[in-house]
């Protein structure tokens, strides 16, 4: 089934458009999302007081492996990042290749024009309150809980949830960097609890890969301003650009720090005693394969 359903030119030929893709209507994802989107702060409150109250509960309590179950986890995962990130990167690289920056940047027509990246933006943006189930295992596994693991899942959805309401243009590259780095994070975990050991660079790899979306998480920020302060048209809010640059960047601080402390310490105790995840940091490369 060919993309030719849309106009304008602003859609990658795709091979292939699956039913529930082509009936994606995205005028009423954002209506919903519109009424909805506050109720994050409920679920990451209600997050908070599970995951504290877990690890409290888990003090005295033998720690439970979930090898099958993680593995089954990570899988679903690693897939579904892939799916999300094969059906937005072209996208992305065809508004480049045919448009440039700017739209890439200034028009939403990720959501508004293209029904295949339109759905999986949605899907995006709905799996954050799933994936705050990373954390169940943390706490199940008596795993040691940092900040920058609850801090990423927490801020990423209240993010998410509420950029979707303003059609934020940007996240055009939010999502794919996203989806492309979960596709490789979730892919390494998968392997790991399945008893498949990549070796160490590997993961160093990975965190690299995250410090990089939070370099050019910030860089799309700030030329979306720069957009805005020349007057011209871009969907983007100021409000929405700092709160994004701020998050990138704090991201970028804590990544950094992680793996500092992780890979170039001089401290053998330090290294491997924490992992790189998805929306933060759980430990342990080594705890993962008991």
């Amino acid at each position: 089934m060919n993309s030719g359903y849309l106009e304008g030119g602003a859609t990658p030929n795709y091979s292939y458009v699956f039913n529930f893709e082509e009936e994606f209507v995205h005028q009423d994802t954002r209506v919903w999302m519109s009424k909805n989107w506050t109720y994050g702060f409920y679920y990451v409150g209600i997050y908070m007081v599970l995951i504290f109250g877990g690890q409290w509960y888990m003090q005295s309590r033998p720690r439970f492996q979930l090898t099958g179950v993680l593995a089954v986890w990570n899988t679903a995962l690693a897939l579904f990042s892939i799916c999300g990130a094969t059906r937005t990167a072209p996208e992305l690289f065809h508004v480049l290749r045919n448009y440039g920056p700017y739209h890439s940047i200034c028009v939403p027509s990720f959501i508004e024009q293209d029904r295949v990246s339109g759905f999986w933006t949605w899907m995006f943006v709905l799996s954050k309150l799933p994936e705050l189930g990373d954390t169940v295992f943390i706490v199940l596994r008596k795993q040691p809980l940092i900040f920058l693991h609850w801090y990423h899942h927490i801020t990423v959805l209240l993010y998410s949830w509420y950029s979707y309401t303003e059609y934020t243009s940007s996240a055009r590259w939010f999502i794919v960097m996203n989806y492309c780095v979960h596709s490789v994070m979730y892919s390494y975990y998968a392997l790991r609890s399945m008893k498949y050991f990549p070796p160490r660079w590997f993961a160093m790899i990975i965190t690299t890969l995250q410090l990089s979306q939070m370099i050019v998480g910030c860089c799309v920020n700030i030329w979306a301003y720069q957009y805005l302060k020349a007057g011209q048209a871009c969907h983007n809010s100021v409000f929405n650009i700092k709160l994004s640059i701020a998050m990138y960047f704090s991201y970028f601080v804590l990544f950094a720090r992680f793996f500092q402390k992780t890979y170039l310490t001089s401290d053998k105790k330090s290294k491997g005693t924490e992992r790189i995840t998805t929306n933060g940091v759980t430990p342990s490369l080594k705890e993962k394969s008991h």
